[in-house]
């Protein structure tokens, strides 16, 4: 399965249940990287955008880049009522935005999906002089029992699994070699409460997750559903998390 095919089948989970970002990030986007109504903005990987959607609001140009008709036309149905709102069919690596127009690139939970170095070029491309790349990852607490046993279910059920958000161990490496070791990073706390169904449809909105169609499927969801049990209170779970950025000048 090539990486345009993972979320297929996955756009509606992805939008019920995958966490939103922190006002502390939204309020860093305008107050230290400056976006205003006058920006354009290219959100690449930009999958049913929730991230874009933010950026709709303040007005400014969005461009969505996503390679997943699932997600990209979800998306499509969500924002078109926004003015400023534009939707690509294409790549990250060949986004087909013009030369020197973006003033800022987002890239909400995909970057880790990417070529790297062809990513990194086409960035370079598009942007205007001086123009700024932010990274951003809403992360679990690996330390954390609840996703530690959350883990074992993914390694039990889902032959895909290498880990949360990909399993990159080489993540930090390819993102200083992305900025050329001059970047900054900032996180904070971003908890997510989750009721069963929107538990359960956070673990499907993952790429390596099991669909409805394959063998172990009733399996591998009373196992989520016994997990929740286990640690929800009144009916809720909290799971720790964070939101974690980077950014610099390409």
């Amino acid at each position: 399965m090539n990486i345009a095919e993972k979320f297929t089948n996955k756009s509606n989970a992805y939008a019920k249940a995958r966490p939103d970002y922190p006002s502390e990030f939204i309020n860093f986007l305008t107050n230290e990287i400056g976006i205003t109504e006058k920006s354009i903005v290219a959100d690449i990987g930009s999958g049913t955008g929730i991230l874009s959607e933010k950026m709709l609001k303040m007005n400014c140009k969005t461009i969505c880049i996503e390679i997943n008709d699932d997600m990209r036309k979800l998306a499509e149905e969500r924002l078109s009522k926004y003015d400023n709102f534009v939707s690509i069919n294409a790549t990250a690596e060949n986004t087909t935005i013009e030369s020197n127009s973006v003033d800022v690139i987002t890239v909400a939970q995909a970057f880790h999906w990417f070529d790297t170095v062809k990513f990194k070029l086409e960035c370079k491309r598009i942007l205007k002089e001086n123009g700024k790349v932010v990274l951003v990852w809403n992360s679990r607490d690996n330390d954390c029992e609840l996703v530690k046993e959350n883990a074992i279910i993914f390694q039990k059920y889902c032959p895909n699994f290498y880990g949360f958000s990909g399993g990159d161990e080489n993540l930090d490496e390819r993102i200083s070699f992305f900025f050329d070791n001059n970047y900054n990073s900032k996180r904070c706390e971003n908890n997510l409460l989750f009721d069963k169904d929107k538990f359960i449809n956070r673990n499907l909105s993952a790429s390596y997750s099991l669909k409805e169609t394959d063998e172990n499927y009733s399996s591998f969801i009373s196992e989520l559903e016994n997990l929740f049990n286990k640690y929800a209170e009144n009916n809720l779970l909290s799971m720790p998390n964070e939101t974690v950025w980077y950014w610099g000048i390409e």
